[in-house]
């Protein structure tokens, strides 16, 4: 048997039939679960946040204004850092930095920046570099590609 989408299915048990309320004498009596008359009684009654504390938090929350740029931001990485794990003669690219545990996201990218020395010639791939970094790992005879 292939596995498609039409053939997968939810397992045993984990999936419980609605409640069919007000359908008629055999389902769940006369006021179908919602008690005897009052606004939550009634059709369309009592709409929106069901909690009054909840929306005054709610409103007096700062908002967030205009576009959020955080989301795409690089992963920053210092020449410190680099120094310290890289040997001489290494490559350095994102999937690398990531196995090895530098970096957790590189779905935007990684930019590396000049703070600390560059002591170790290395290959940098695929990055962005700072212009004060790509002059420290040019001048540790380095390259950045």
């Amino acid at each position: 048997m292939t596995l498609a989408l039409h053939t997968v299915n939810p397992a045993p048990g984990s999936k419980r039939p609605r409640k069919r309320v007000g359908r008629g004498l055999g389902s769940r009596g006369a006021y179908s679960g919602r008690g005897v008359k009052g606004q939550r009684a009634r059709s369309g009654g009592r709409s929106g946040l069901q909690l009054k504390g909840l929306r005054n938090i709610m409103l007096k929350l700062p908002k967030q204004r205009g576009f959020n740029s955080l989301a795409s931001k690089p992963a920053v990485l210092n020449l410190r850092t680099l120094t310290k794990v890289f040997g001489d003669g290494s490559t350095i690219t994102p999937q690398i930095l990531h196995t090895k545990g530098l970096v957790s996201d590189i779905s935007h990218g990684v930019k590396i920046l000049s703070v600390g020395d560059m002591t170790v010639r290395v290959t940098v791939k695929a990055c962005q570099v700072s212009a004060a970094a790509k002059a420290k790992i040019e001048q540790a005879g380095g390259t950045v590609a």
